[in-house]
């Protein structure tokens, strides 16, 4: 298989450059915070220039729209360039997707709208849903990458947008489930009952969600709150959703104050597991 570039090596990016790995491609990486991030099989390259000299490939794991647009310049603005197609995992709201679409697109390099929902952990255990949005041509040349990221793939548009759409929603549905969980567990213990009778309790009935069976059980029932992903891009998500919605002019009175929570959340913790959102509700409350 050709060389695929990986640029964002953090939590996520470095999970899903070993399954790239693992499935059988040559894979190139850079992060901005040094060679300790590659994970084994991964070569790293100290700089952008050096990923796009050799994939034709690259994908990114950024943190927001801001860094994928500067780092979009960076790959068009690289000499000697082999790349020809951009998979960008990153969250960054459909707006900014197309942004970096048209920018790269004037350099002849096709931009797959990429999102990923599951976790750290779910990347590793290649349960990762990877939401993926672009022309019919782009997806084609991409396919065997984005099948190297994860077993369960969904295209949901022809072009850079729809993607970020999704994943948006995914996550504000995300953010609200567990918000609203950790205040009906925090109301539970008040009134006497036991945690991980609620949670088999809840998980057999209609309250049952994302929260209840994944969140609570292994981090918030075992202390570790270690799922991956940070109070901060949870914030930042959820703003992105707020922002698109009113934008749009669609209802936002539950997208308002979920998100004004995550952001008030992401003050007081900033970088915290998103799992502590539930101390941090009890404490605020």
């Amino acid at each position: 298989m050709s060389v695929v570039g990986f640029v964002g090596l953090g939590n996520m990016g470095s999970a899903l450059a070993a399954n790239l790995v693992g499935a059988g491609h040559d894979v190139v990486g850079h992060d901005v915070t040094g060679p300790e991030r590659a994970p084994d099989g991964v070569q790293f390259a100290p700089d952008i220039a050096g990923v796009v000299r050799v994939a034709e490939i690259v994908v990114c794991s950024l943190p927001d729209g801001v860094v994928s647009e500067a780092v979009a310049r960076e790959i068009v603005a690289a000499d000697d360039r082999v790349t020809t197609h951009v998979i960008d995992t990153s969250t960054v709201g459909p707006r900014a997707a197309v942004a970096v679409a048209e920018l790269l697109a004037d350099a002849a390099i096709e931009y797959v709208d990429a999102p990923v929902s599951g976790g750290v952990a779910g990347a590793r255990q290649r349960t990762l849903a990877v939401m993926y949005s672009a022309s019919d041509d782009a997806c084609a040349a991409v396919a065997p990458v984005l099948a190297g990221l994860s077993d369960r793939r969904h295209r949901v548009g022809d072009r850079p947008g729809p993607a970020q759409a999704m994943k948006l929603a995914n996550n504000f549905l995300s953010a609200t489930a567990l918000a609203a969980t950790s205040e009906a567990v925090a109301f539970g213990l008040a009134a006497g009952l036991d945690l991980a009778t609620m949670l088999e309790v809840l998980n057999a009935s209609s309250g049952h969600n994302t929260a209840t069976d994944d969140k609570f059980p292994n981090h918030v029932l075992t202390g570790r709150y270690a799922s991956g992903f940070s109070n901060s891009l949870m914030a930042k998500d959820v703003g992105l959703y707020l922002g698109e919605v009113t934008g749009a002019g669609g209802p936002a009175a539950m997208g308002e104050t979920v998100s004004d929570l995550w952001a008030r959340f992401a003050v007081a913790q900033p970088g915290a597991d998103f799992t502590r959102i539930y101390p941090w509700v009890c404490a605020d409350e």
